[in-house]
């Protein structure tokens, strides 16, 4: 039976070969992964939706990778066909650090990780002020991931906001063996597409409402030659405007809840998700079966 990495390696080779593009679509805690499930097979642990959720902090370098670990097992635990490709920021620090969460994440069923070239304090890559390390010394760290880890898919990303030094930098971590690159924050569609024609690995192209990067569709994305699109932040963006609107309502309205029936979430609707997260805790195995769309909606 394949194993997660193996999986995600295989979606995407197709992917390539067949010109599509596959969204992950960014979760910041079990329940909103549960929905996003509903509507792709591939979800993205965000590093700015899990410092907002775990910590109610920016994403400015909180994160602890042991938070992180266990927020990928109680993902994994209830969605145990879904391609989950995780936020790792900067490895933590140090290479010793990187390579064991790498490993740690893999034993417990993460598809893939996203490893980028920041250096302390770090940054949400859609902010200012970003530093990076060197090349010379962000490619042993890469480097000794890829060792270590089995079939992990590894997505390696640079922060750097100069167009030639970011292609630099891809071009070497191609050579080093990712799975994949991305340039975060990157302005240009053009950029890319030069780099789709040159690389060998797939480009990842990231997106977050308000960011430094232009508003795409996948389409166009495809066209760039863009083959991994992360949404980082679309459940958390949603749940806020949308807990902002309904408690503004709630008080509005003296206290009166809204009826369920004029299309509100009730306790019926919410409880349908809880149940087929438990159904799909009994599966003790965690490495995944081909995913059923079908079966997942019905299930929901």
């Amino acid at each position: 039976m394949r194993t997660p990495g193996s999986r995600l390696r295989h979606a995407v080779a197709d992917a390539v070969r067949h010109g599509r593009t596959m969204p992950f679509l960014g979760v910041y805690d079990v329940f909103s992964a549960s929905l996003a499930a509903r509507h792709s097979e591939a979800l993205f642990m965000s590093g700015f939706g899990f410092a907002a959720s775990h910590y109610g902090l920016p994403d400015v370098g909180f994160i602890s990778w042991t938070d992180m670990l266990d927020f990928v097992g109680r993902v994994r635990s209830v969605l145990p066909s879904h391609h989950l490709l995780v936020d790792i920021d900067d490895g933590y620090c140090d290479i010793e650090v990187a390579c064991h969460v790498a490993s740690r994440l893999e034993r417990i069923g993460a598809s893939g990780v996203v490893l980028e070239d920041q250096k302390r304090p770090r940054r949400c890559g859609h902010f200012d002020g970003k530093q990076i390390m060197e090349l010379d010394e962000f490619l042993p760290k890469l480097t000794r991931v890829l060792e270590t880890r089995g079939d992990l898919f590894v997505v390696a990303r640079t922060d750097a906001t100069d167009p030639a030094e970011a292609a630099r930098r891809v071009r070497a971590f191609a050579d080093a063996g990712a799975d994949a690159v991305l340039i975060d924050g990157v302005r240009d569609l053009g950029l890319l597409r030069g780099l789709a024609a040159e690389l060998e690995p797939p480009l990842a192209f990231n997106q977050i409402a308000g960011g430094k990067s232009p508003r795409c569709g996948l389409t166009e994305l495809g066209a760039a030659g863009v083959t991994l699109v992360i949404y980082s932040t679309p459940c958390l963006f949603a749940a806020q405007r949308a807990i902002e609107s309904a408690l503004g309502t709630l008080i509005a309205a003296d206290g009166r809840l809204p009826a369920p029936s004029g299309g509100e979430v009730g306790v019926a609707d919410c409880t349908a998700v809880l149940q087929a997260n438990a159904a799909r805790r009994d599966v003790r195995d965690i490495v995944p079966v081909a995913i059923d769309p079908v079966a997942i909606s019905a299930s929901a």
